[in-house]
């Protein structure tokens, strides 16, 4: 069984329990887990795609999705593709007896962008967008595989966050620095920094999912444009990243793109976590 038709294979299972219901998804979890080796982790030349899923912890629905997310980041299905993904949190659910802990109006107003320049009506979660051109079907195995291989096709700038440190008097504060090279793409682009949680648990106590115990990975914290990249130039910069009081260091994932104004089209993307 070759690389990609054992990636897919634990994909598509996971796909099946989320469009099929919870009775599937402890079997689709198991086999998943059985079908995955570590071949599945990607290479150092795998094109970067970024995976952005709207959610909310007030949401019925978003649960499943949130389980799909950590598949994709865990199991790295698409073949030649480096799968970076990015739980955003809204707000709009927050008034429904659940104020999500992870929510933010910076996130809302991202996705509210998004919806204008993909031709959605409205915002609704869950919603997972691909290197910010492409909603993702997500109860439809073979859309969610054909989004994600034509995302890992497009052409990319090489991002590298180097020099990935805690500051030595102070945890709370990280240092980077972030280099591309040219930007060969016909735009000028901004530069992103994101600061995210590997690993979230949580226990809702009201609202949709009352008495749910949640998990999400790569919990969006902090967007923070760091600059712009000229078309036909390099960008290089340190940069200085801010952790919310109480975020454990070693929970941290940091995550460098590059996109078109918009927000438009991903034009490179990196992630990196702090040494332990």
């Amino acid at each position: 069984m070759n690389r990609g038709f054992v990636g897919w294979f634990a994909f598509l299972l996971v796909a099946l329990a989320f469009s099929c219901g919870p009775q599937f998804a402890a079997f689709a979890a198991a086999q998943a887990e059985s079908h995955t080796t570590n071949a599945l982790m990607p290479s150092a030349e795998a094109h970067p795609v970024l995976v952005e899923l709207f959610t909310s912890e007030g949401c019925s629905s978003c649960p499943p999705a949130d389980g799909l997310l950590q598949k994709l980041d865990v199991h790295q299905p698409i073949l030649g593709a480096q799968l970076i993904v990015l739980s955003e949190h809204v707000t709009y659910w927050d008034h429904d007896g659940w104020k999500d802990p992870n929510s933010s109006a910076e996130l809302t107003d991202r996705q509210a962008s998004y919806e204008e320049k993909l031709g959605e009506k409205t915002s609704y979660t869950p919603q997972m967008i691909a290197d910010g051109t492409a909603i993702v079907q997500m109860t439809k195995p073979d859309l969610v595989k054909s989004a994600l291989e034509k995302a890992a096709a497009s052409p990319k700038i090489p991002v590298r966050i180097g020099d990935l440190s805690v500051d030595a008097g102070n945890p709370a504060v990280l240092h980077a620095r972030i280099d591309t090279d040219a930007n060969d793409d016909s735009h000028n682009a901004d530069v992103y920094v994101v600061v995210a949680l590997d690993h979230v648990e949580s226990q809702v106590l009201k609202g949709e999912n009352g008495g749910k115990h949640l998990t999400h990975v790569a919990v969006a914290q902090e967007f923070t444009k760091i600059g712009k990249i000229e078309k036909g130039k390099t960008f290089s910069k340190e940069v200085q990243v801010n952790l919310k009081p109480g975020t454990d260091p070693k929970n941290v994932r940091v995550i460098a793109f590059i996109q078109e104004s918009g927000p438009g089209k991903m034009l490179g993307a990196a992630l990196r976590k702090p040494a332990s």
